[in-house]
């Protein structure tokens, strides 16, 4: 799935653990309203065959479905009024709002990392307008993507260029008890981008120093990027703040691809995660049959 509009299985012990290896896949449960033990996050568009395309009823199927939280990249874009009333959903629902994009993404120019004041400028005014959209839909996370590199700087003077940026706009979120999550972000799907793994992005956190500064640890960016989720989970744990994901390839619902999302949720709720993992992928197959199959997938690799 296209981020710009969406932000779009040898035998053996060692087959049961491996994230990217054949795995017998649990028979999926029956489709039944549940409660997930993790707080997967559903998006705009998800569910429109079952709830049609009005946002408030969308929400209010997946809270029937079992899903505790709810994410939204295009939050910043709607309107005050629609803002507001999905905030107050939310909340009568017991639903967690999940992130939304904080600022303006630059996908073919330099921005933070070009040092160019005006464009972090932009940056931080955006930042402080996202504070208000949190407000509204009693939000605590957003999403951050530094946008891309800078081809006449060295990666050195990028790296500072865009820490100093990242700390004026945590002076802001943390007084607002806000945290902004650094998504590093494939090269196949986004070519050319300063962010684009796990251990860079952790290493600007460290750099940042600021709780209002942690890691989206996207499950899809990350294979593709670089693989060895579970240790790379366990390598980046301090830092990260929330997860999304998609299966690889196709960036579509679990079991779809070759990712071993059973062993991957399980591991995350063995180590006391209890924040939201956002379902930032697209459906598998069409209609309601396929809305329907992707919560059986979720039921089934919530199973442990």
């Amino acid at each position: 799935m296209n981020r710009r509009l969406f932000l779009q299985n040898s035998v053996g012990l060692s087959a049961a653990l491996s994230t990217s290896s054949v795995w017998a896949e649990p028979t999926p449960i029956p489709s039944a309203n549940t409660t997930f033990k993790l707080k997967y996050a559903p998006h705009d568009g998800m569910f429109t065959n079952h709830a049609g395309p009005d946002i408030l009823d969308q929400i209010r199927f997946m809270a029937d479905e079992g899903f505790t939280a709810f994410e939204d990249n295009g939050m910043a874009s709607r309107p005050i009024e629609q803002q507001e009333k999905i905030g107050t959903l939310l909340q009568k629902l017991e639903m967690t709002m999940g992130v939304f994009v904080a600022h303006k993404i630059y996908w073919n120019e330099g921005n933070l990392a070009s040092g160019n004041p005006d464009k972090r400028k932009e940056f931080i005014k955006d930042i402080s307008n996202a504070v208000s959209v949190a407000k509204r839909v009693n939000a605590k996370w957003m999403t951050v993507v530094p946008g891309c590199v800078h081809p006449q700087l060295h990666p050195g003077f990028q790296f500072a260029n865009v820490v100093e940026a990242l700390k004026e706009a945590s002076e802001i979120l943390s007084k607002n008890n806000l945290v902004m999550v650094l998504e590093p972000l494939n090269f196949r799907d986004h070519p050319n981008l300063f962010l684009y793994s796990a251990p860079q992005a952790y290493s600007i956190c460290k750099a940042v120093n600021s709780p209002a500064c942690k890691l989206l640890f996207d499950i899809y960016h990350i294979q593709i990027q670089e693989g060895n989720i579970l240790p790379n989970i366990d390598a980046c744990w301090d830092e990260i703040e929330y997860f999304q994901i998609g299966d690889n390839p196709g960036r579509k619902e679990p079991t779809t691809g070759e990712l071993n999302y059973l062993t991957i949720f399980k591991h995350i709720h063995n180590k006391g995660f209890n924040g939201i993992l956002g379902m930032e992928h697209g459906n598998a197959q069409p209609g309601k049959s396929g809305e329907r199959a992707l919560i059986d997938a979720y039921k089934t690799v919530d199973r442990f």
